[in-house]
Formats: structure tokens, sequence, C-alpha cells
């Protein structure tokens, strides 16, 4: 048992080596095939563009009129409002109303009330509740109040369109219901 145990063992040494040496011959027939392939496949690189020269520019219109600045819309809409038939005359000759300095997604109705035949909106602002009728002014773009439901409140505002005329919009603020 021994003696084929080390014969096993003598014989799958020998024929490793037998597969070595049949690799072997292989190998440089393989390297031969791996030199001749380098040398027929060349890498084609283009060269690199260099880059263009920047060429700084002078920023001549610091002394000019910032074209965000507010001082620049404030001349420009007295300018609109000194114009005769504008819809912003009558509203910038008008004293402004507390409710004028809220936008209108700040707002939202929360009921409506009837004294005396008139019907009065409930409005919450700022945790505050404000109490407005047809004809009184709220939200930033010059909003009227035109009339009152138990579900909405109707709105025409002065607002610009694109291109930079007056016009008039209709707008609503519709009841919040609690749930929502």
């Amino acid at each position: 048992m021994m003696q084929a145990r080390r014969f096993n063992a003598s014989g799958a040494a020998l024929l490793a080596g037998l597969l070595l040496v049949a690799c072997a011959a292989d190998l440089d027939e393989l390297r031969q095939w791996m030199e001749a392939e380098r040398k027929a496949a060349r890498a084609t690189i283009k060269p690199l563009v260099p880059p263009k020269k920047f060429l700084p520019q002078p920023y001549e219109a610091a002394g000019g009129i910032d074209p965000f600045s507010t001082q620049k819309l404030s001349v420009a809409i007295k300018q609109e409002a000194a114009q005769p038939n504008s819809l912003l005359t009558a509203e910038m000759n008008r004293r402004r109303e507390p409710l004028e300095a809220y936008p209108l997604d700040s707002m939202s109705m929360v009921g409506s009330i009837t004294r005396q035949g008139q019907r009065y909106a409930l409005l919450r602002v700022d945790n505050l509740l404000y109490q407005v009728k047809a004809g009184d002014y709220l939200g930033q773009n010059f909003g009227r109040v035109m009339k009152i439901t138990e579900t909405d409140i109707a709105l025409r505002e002065v607002v610009q369109d694109a291109a930079g005329e007056w016009i008039e919009r209709s707008s609503t603020l519709q009841l919040q219901e609690k749930g929502r």
C-alpha cells in the first residue's frame, strides 16, 4: 500500500513536469505572437489642442443703474402713475390699507359673517383675524375686494403683464376648512 502511494505521488509529479514542459513550448510561441501584435498595433493619439488664451474684459457697467434696483422700479411706477388714464394712477393716489403689506398667499379665509345686511369675510394673517368688506384693499398687487360670498372673496388686482403694461386681473381667496 505504501508503495502504491509513493508511485502515485511520483507519477503525479512526473505528469506535472511534463505539462510544464509542454506549456513552455507554447509559451515561446505565445511570446512571439504578442510581440508581433505589439508591433502591428500602434495607438493613434491625436495631440491635444492648446487652450485658448483668456482675454479679460473690463466691466464697464459699474457706473450704470443696477437693473434689480428698487429705486429703478419705484421710478418706473411713478412714471406710469403720472400717465393719464393709467390704472395705476388711482391706486397710487390713495392711502394704503394694512392688509396690502401681505401677499395673498399668506392670507386664508376662515369664515364670513353678515351684520346689518353687510357681508364681511374673516381673514387670518400672521395668526391675527381681520374683517374685510367689499371695497377694501388687500394683497401686494393693489387687490380690491369686489364680492364676498360664504365660500370665497373675489378680488380685482392691478398687475404688469409681460409687455410692461398695467392690466386688471381677477383672483379669489377661498374658504379654508379646518380639516385642510
